[in-house]
Parts: C-alpha cells; structure tokens; sequence
C-alpha cells in the first residue's frame, strides 16, 4: 500500500487558541505530533495540512512538507479530503494535530486493519484510564465482536446498570480512509448525531459506512484545553 499520512494543522482552534503554535516541553505541539508520525518507518509520506500562514512558515523552518488548505473546512477529515485531490495514495492517514503522543505503534496499528481491501475506515482505541471515564473530553467507543464500531460518544458508554463494571475503551485522534470512504464523507451533509455530539467520526456510523476499531495499549491525551497542555507537558517532562 502507498500510504500517506496527513496532519490536519489549524490555528483557530477555540478552546485554546493556537494551541498548534503552544509549546510542551519546550516544543511546540505540532513538532510532537510531526516526529511522532515521522518515527513510523511504514509511512510513504508525512503532509502537514493547514490553512495558517504562521504555521506553514513553521514547517519550512523545520523542514517538514506542508501544504494550504482552505480556510472554510470544518473538520480534518475534509482537510485530508482536499490533500487527496492532488496527491495520489492507497490510504490517507489522519493524525490529529492536537496529539502530541503519537508513537509508531499507533501508526502500525492501523495499517495492519487496512490490510483487509474491504475496510473503508479504520481508527484506534485503547483501555480508558479511570479518570478519562466521565471526561466529556475524552470520547468513548463501543464495538462489535468483529471490532467494528458501534457507537462514539462524549458520555460514559455503555452505561453500568447493575454494578458490572463494563471495561471502558476511549477512542484516539487517529483515523485510516481509503479515498473513496473520504469522498463520500465529504459528499454527505452533517448528520444529527455529529452534530450532537461535535463528533465528525458518527457521520460514517448515520451513513452506513462502517468503522473498523483496533486496539492499542498506547494511550495518548489530545490537547482541547489549557488542563489538557499541562498534563502532557508533566507526562512529557517526566519522560
């Protein structure tokens, strides 16, 4: 497979603004992310995409392949959707640039789903922690006996009725699409449930398009907030 790995990079983000530009561990946050995806040997390519001229002056200072994207998209997929007009691959990797723990082994992980041609969609989770397990912020997924996914949420799902304490899986930044998974993605409007739950992953789900869901002992912590920073910043510092 040729894959190309994308890195959705914006710079109005709303909950901490610039957090892309943020430094962690004297770094900023997307030289986290952009070595983390680098140090998987599978990968054809790493693109930076964004719509920031602040943050592509960064990657030429650094290096990195980077290229603009529109400023009207609403959500990284549609960003990667863009990328894949011009640049041809067997699979597009979306690696959230709010995931400054992002190792090879998530990388790998994903690439041995999308070894199946019939899977479309493929992400990760891992064992929630149990301080993820009520944070809205870290989102929880529920799958299937073949590992495809059933539901994403912000809520603690599935609910513990009778006390049977039900393992919990949080859901990470990280997505494979083949690129006819991403043209229709793109083609579909807004559905209910994204809108909800401000989660872009459930259009699939509405739609019919399956999600595959392997599972990885690497945990990460998405930066959304300022509290979200300084806990990577004490994990990364610790290191």
């Amino acid at each position: 497979m040729k894959v190309i790995a994308v890195i959705p990079a914006r710079l109005a983000s709303t909950r901490l603004p610039r957090k892309m530009l943020r430094e962690i561990a004297g770094e900023t946050l997307l030289a986290h992310v952009y070595r983390g995806v680098r140090s998987c040997s599978l990968l054809d390519d790493v693109i930076v995409a964004t719509d920031s001229d602040e943050i592509m002056r960064l990657c030429r200072q650094n290096g990195w392949q980077a290229q603009m994207t529109s400023t009207t998209h609403r959500s990284g997929t549609e960003r990667v959707h863009e990328l894949s007009k011009s640049v041809a691959a067997d699979v597009y990797l979306n690696v959230q640039g709010d995931e400054p723990m992002t190792r090879a082994e998530h990388i790998a992980a994903m690439l041995d789903l999308m070894k199946d041609p019939k899977i479309q969609v493929g992400t990760l989770k891992t064992p929630a922690p149990a301080e993820d397990v009520s944070n809205s912020n870290a989102v929880k997924v529920v799958t299937d006996a073949t590992g495809r996914a059933l539901y994403f949420s912000r809520a603690t799902i599935p609910y513990d009725r009778d006390g049977s304490k039900p393992r919990y899986f949080k859901h990470l930044g990280f997505y494979a699409y083949r690129k006819d998974a991403l043209n229709r993605f793109c083609a579909l409007p807004e559905s209910s449930l994204e809108r909800s739950e401000r989660l872009e992953q459930l259009r699939f789900l509405e739609n019919g398009i399956s999600i595959h869901v392997a599972e990885t002992p690497y945990d990460t912590v998405g930066v959304d907030t300022e509290e979200d920073l300084q806990r990577v910043e004490r994990i990364l510092s610790g290191r």
